[in-house]
């Protein structure tokens, strides 16, 4: 499994309450800011492991990655309301974990399933 599959799956994973995986990669100095917020690994667990029914992620594609740094784009959609982004992340390791990450979300005003192989039930 790559950085990028890895990280995809934890944050998935840890977004439906299982924080087994998001434990295994995040370093225990993680930080990175959510909303202007500076969050560490514990807030970090909290956040995800709370939004699981108000947000899907949709696939992940990888852009870059190396031994140090992994670029990725998923889309997400909140579930309460037909709001879509398009979602980048850029993941920086320390010792071969997560120690940092920086996302830029930007809504779309379309669903961007639409005409792809691929629909929000499967995630």
């Amino acid at each position: 499994m790559t950085k990028a599959e890895q990280f995809d799956k934890a944050t998935k994973l840890a977004m439906k309450g299982d924080l087994t995986l998001y434990d295994e990669i995040v370093h225990s100095d993680y930080e990175s800011m959510n909303q202007l917020v500076p969050v560490n690994k514990e807030m970090s667990k909290s956040i995800l492991s709370g939004i699981g029914d108000l947000i899907t992620v949709g696939p992940m594609h990888r852009i870059y990655e190396n031994e140090e740094f992994v670029c990725i784009h998923r889309y997400s959609r909140v579930a309460s309301a037909d709001v879509f982004n398009s979602v980048m992340t850029a993941i920086t390791y320390k010792n071969g974990k997560v120690i940092n990450q920086q996302t830029v979300r930007e809504e779309l005003d379309y669903d961007p399933s639409e005409g792809q192989d691929w629909n929000w039930e499967d995630y």
